[in-house]
C-alpha cells in the first residue's frame, strides 16, 4: 500500500526522477550508516582482491533510507553489471530461473522487498546461492523430472523493510546482513545540502537545518520535503530557502518541529482520547482510525518507536509521557505507573 504522505519514507510517483539524479554512485560519496559503510568497503576489498563476486547481502530498516541506492554502490563498486527485480514481480520458479540463467559471472541481482517471495520461488534460490545450480522439476507424477543447470557465480543483493518476514532459510544463506538506521539531524543537513546543490536550489544553512529536522531521519523525505521548500521560496520568497521559508512552508505542510504529521499525531491522540493512553491493540487502533493494521505498523510506528512517542508491551500499544508532553497534554498519575 503506498501512504501519499509528504512525511512518508515509501517511493511516491515525483520521487522517481529525483531520487536517480541525487542517489550518490560511489560508497565515498554516501552520507551516513558509518560503521555499513566501513565494514562494506573491506568486504568489497577483499572480495576484489581474490577476484571473487561479494558474498550475498541482505539489507534491511524502515523505507527510504538508502537501501536500493547502497545496493548500486555495491555493483558500481565491484565492476559489476545489476539486474534489479522485485519479490512480488517473480510468481513463478521459472520466473526466477531465467532471470538467473541470464546473468554473467559477476553480475548482481538486487531483489527488493525479499520477504514478499513466493517460498516455491526461494527454494529455486537457495542452490543459487549456495553452490550456483539451480534446479527445478518439470512434469508432473511419473514423468516428473529434476533438471540442474550451472549458472555463474553472482551477488544476490536482498533489501526488505520487514526482515522478520524473511523466511529462516533464505536468511541463513546472506554472508552479510546490514541494518539501516535513521539518519541524525547532522547527517540529514549534508544529504539536504548535497541535494540543494544537485538540484541547484540556493538554500541558507538556517532553512537546511529546519528540513533536516522534520526529516524523520529519512533521506528520501528530506529530498521531498526540500523541493516543496523550494516552491514556495520560488513564489513566496526570493527563491532562497532562509529558517524563515523553511518555517513558514513546513508550517503550511502541517509538519511539526519532530517530523510529525497529522496522520502521526492522529494515531497518538486516539490511544490518548478514546483509550486513555492505552494500552491498546493495534487491531483496536487500526479500526478506530480505519487503516490497516499493516500499515500502521510498517509505516507509522517505527518512526513514533523510534522517538519514544510509543511503547509497545505485552497488552499492547501505550502512549509515553514524551507524546504528552510534545502534544501538549498533561500526563495522567496512573500511566506514570507504568513508566
Amino acid at each position: 500500500m503506498t501512504i501519499e504522505r509528504i512525511v512518508s519514507g515509501g517511493m511516491q510517483e515525483d520521487d522517481h526522477a529525483a531520487d536517480d539524479s541525487l542517489r550518490p554512485r560511489r560508497l565515498a560519496d554516501y552520507i551516513g550508516q558509518d560503521r555499513l559503510k566501513s565494514n562494506l568497503d573491506i568486504f568489497i576489498s577483499a572480495s576484489k582482491q581474490r577476484g571473487e563476486p561479494l558474498d550475498h547481502v541482505l539489507l534491511h530498516g524502515p523505507p527510504g533510507l538508502g537501501k536500493t541506492t547502497l545496493a548500486n554502490i555495491i555493483a558500481h563498486e565491484m565492476g559489476a553489471n545489476i539486474k534489479t527485480t522485485s519479490g512480488p514481480a517473480i510468481e513463478r520458479p521459472a520466473d526466477m530461473v531465467a532471470v538467473l540463467t541470464k546473468l554473467q559471472k559477476g553480475d548482481a541481482l538486487f531483489v527488493d522487498e525479499a520477504h514478499r517471495l513466493n517460498r516455491v520461488v526461494e527454494e529455486v534460490l537457495y542452490g543459487a546461492m549456495e553452490d550456483f545450480v539451480v534446479s527445478w522439476v518439470i512434469d508432473k507424477g511419473l514423468k516428473a523430472r529434476s533438471i540442474n543447470l550451472a549458472i555463474q557465480p553472482f551477488t544476490l543483493i536482498g533489501a526488505t523493510t520487514r526482515y522478520g518476514m524473511v523466511s529462516s532459510p533464505l536468511r541463513d544463506r546472506f554472508g552479510h546482513v546490514f541494518r539501516l538506521d535513521f539518519y541524525d539531524d547532522a547527517a540529514m543537513r549534508t544529504i539536504a545540502r548535497r541535494s540543494a546543490r544537485i538540484l541547484g536550489i540556493q538554500a541558507e544553512d538556517g532553512g537546511l537545518m529546519e528540513i533536516a529536522r522534520r526529516s524523520r531521519g529519512t533521506p528520501r523525505v528530506a529530498n521531498r520535503l526540500l523541493r516543496r521548500v523550494r516552491d514556495y521560496a520560488q513564489v513566496m520568497g526570493d527563491n532562497v530557502i532562509t529558517a524563515g521559508i523553511a518555517l513558514d512552508a513546513l508550517a503550511r505542510l502541517e509538519v511539526d518541529g519532530l517530523g510529525l504529521d497529522d496522520s502521526d499525531r492522529l494515531v497518538l491522540t486516539t490511544i490518548i482520547d478514546k483509550f486513555d493512553g492505552g494500552p491498546v491493540g493495534i487491531e483496536t487502533v487500526a479500526a478506530a482510525i480505519s487503516e490497516e493494521a499493516d500499515t500502521i505498523m510498517d509505516v507509522y510506528e517505527p518512526f513514533l518507536l523510534q522517538k519514544g512517542f510509543l511503547d509497545r508491551t505485552r497488552r499492547g500499544r501505550v502512549a509515553t509521557r514524551r507524546a504528552y508532553e510534545h502534544l501538549g497534554l498533561g500526563f495522567p498519575k496512573s500511566q506514570g505507573a507504568m513508566f
